[in-house]
């Protein structure tokens, strides 16, 4: 990009370059096939407008010079009114485009289209320029003049722009990487060189040699998938210096203009074409940067995911490791202190009987059972001794979980297929939990007359599944059920989601119906033969 600042700011090296340039590109100026039109146009669009002075006094230099060598008698009138408006003219329209924001980019079609358009623009400007002023020198042939202006000059200028600004801004702007050149160089070889060598032959041999213009579009649509723009760009230039030296070559002549306007035709479709692979290409690049992006974001993620749901484990663990150490305190210390209450009160019930406080007695012991009562709920809410001695079947079937439901006149039905030995602790205590917090639920605030839990462990995929089903024919959630706060369903969420587990509500027409699906690590148990159903 320096370079490029250099090359278009510095005004003298440019006139110098210029004038040699336009001086070698003068014999390219025929019918139909105009490149220093095109060169004049790609510099003055490559450059910035402060050298463009220097860009014009180079072009009339080596005008005046080429015409001195050419032995040209027109004289200083033809000098002036032949080689100077028409570089004047498109300096003026291109100065006019580019405050329209006209850049050089042919990395997109669209850009390729504004830049084309823009030279067709140029060219029928400088045409309409040059007619006009040949018009005003010979006015009794100035509608000839005018028709055949517009029939070569304006398609010899489009042309050349065409031909020679894609090469110009190849150079200039958009340099392929070494691995780029490579691959070009070994396909124009592999591919142009053998395309030129056929399309001499079929000119010179061939009955119908004009088909050997649209045989060499071939070569310019591979280079355009394969290279894009660039591609396109080189192989148009060499398929068209071709088809001017095959022709002139085996004696037909100067090209037609049927043979310019093919090419210029087929190197509009070619470049647009190249253009677009290059979008496309560009695009599948971003999109593929993107999903790498997205990837590793995910990666990111599921590794803090995994991180959350390990803590939110511990944190379970930690909570049922302190329930069952609570359970265990409350149970040999008040347990113990009330039994011997209890102890010393019968002991002493003899005495209080011959003293007459027999009723205090009786009241005392009542309110003894009633807290060793409190005392068996509230161990059995922080851990169950029937989940730790007996298993997960026995505690959800026979437990203090349908003494509690039997005891507010709710019907339990408890079902299970599978054997839940083959299921780690957390993902027992989990299930058992879960069932705990509805059946409470359905005592406190459903008003459900009955109660029907489904279990199903089982195997899939070498992993064990188990599957938990809990229905009630209560009042079910409310119009906007309410997650946060407290414990219910937010409570059996949060387990759920620490064991990695899915949790999903059932429509139900009364009652609340939810299931419950959980995976989990397995011990050292062979498994159970039953299968999820």
């Amino acid at each position: 990009m320096h370079a490029n600042r250099s090359w278009a700011s510095s005004g003298p090296f440019l006139g110098l370059v210029y004038f040699l340039a336009w001086v070698a590109l003068w014999p390219g100026h025929q019918p139909y096939w105009v490149l220093p039109f095109g060169f004049r146009f790609g510099v003055l669009l490559l450059s910035r407008s402060r050298a463009w002075p220097w860009v014009i006094g180079a072009e009339l230099a080596a005008s005046a010079f080429c015409d001195w060598r050419a032995g040209s008698h027109f004289g200083v009138l033809g000098f002036v009114a032949g080689d100077m408006p028409e570089p004047l003219i498109v300096a003026f329209t291109l100065w006019l485009l580019r405050r329209a924001h006209l850049h050089a980019s042919l990395d997109d079609p669209d850009g390729v289209a504004r830049l084309l358009l823009s030279a067709m623009l140029t060219a029928l400007a400088a045409t309409v320029g040059n007619a006009t002023i040949l018009a005003a020198l010979h006015p009794a042939s100035a509608f000839q003049a005018l028709t055949d202006s517009l029939g070569s000059d304006l398609l010899g200028y489009y042309l050349g722009v065409l031909l020679v600004v894609p090469v110009l801004v190849l150079l200039v702007r958009e340099r392929p990487g070494r691995q780029a050149m490579a691959a070009l160089a070994i396909d124009g070889l592999l591919v142009l060189l053998p395309a030129l060598a056929i399309l001499i032959t079929l000119t010179e041999y061939s009955p119908h040699a004009q088909y050997a213009r649209v045989l060499s579009l071939a070569p310019g649509l591979f280079f355009a998938f394969r290279h894009g723009w660039r591609g396109a760009t080189l192989s148009m230039l060499i398929i068209s210096v071709g088809l001017n030296l095959t022709e002139s070559m085996t004696g037909l002549g100067a090209p037609t203009a049927a043979a310019h306007l093919f090419i210029a035709v087929a190197g509009t479709g070619t470049l647009m074409l190249g253009a677009a692979t290059d979008a496309l290409r560009h695009s599948s690049e971003r999109v593929a940067q993107q999903n790498s992006h997205l990837a590793e974001a995910n990666r990111r993620l599921d590794k803090l995911a995994r991180q959350l749901r390990d803590a939110a484990r511990g944190n379970l663990q930690a909570e049922e490791t302190q329930r069952r150490h609570m359970a265990r305190e409350l149970h040999d210390e008040l347990g113990q202190n009330l039994t011997a209450i209890q102890t010393h009160l019968k002991l002493a019930q003899g005495r209080l009987r011959d003293a007459g406080l027999d009723d205090i007695s009786t009241s005392i012991n009542g309110i003894l059972g009633f807290m060793r009562r409190a005392l068996h709920r509230m161990l059995d809410s922080l851990r169950p001794s029937v989940l730790d001695e007996f298993g997960l079947d026995r505690a959800l079937d026979e437990g203090p979980l349908r003494d509690m439901l039997a005891a507010a006149g709710v019907a339990y039905h408890f079902d299970m297929v599978g054997d839940p030995r083959t299921l780690d602790d957390d993902t027992r205590t989990a299930i058992y939990r879960i069932v705990q917090e509805s059946a409470t639920n359905v005592v406190r605030h459903s008003h459900a007359q009955n109660l029907l839990v489904r279990l199903r462990i089982g195997q899939r995929s070498g992993s064990t599944l188990a599957l938990l089903s809990v229905q009630d024919d209560g009042d079910g959630l409310p119009a906007e059920p309410v997650f946060t706060g407290g414990r219910g369903l937010k409570g059996m969420r949060d387990r759920i989601t620490a064991l990695s587990g899915s949790f999903r509500i059932q429509p139900s027409v009364k009652g609340l119906h939810f299931k419950v699906l959980l995976r989990s690590d397995g011990v050292n148990v062979k498994p159970a033969p039953d299968s999820l159903v």
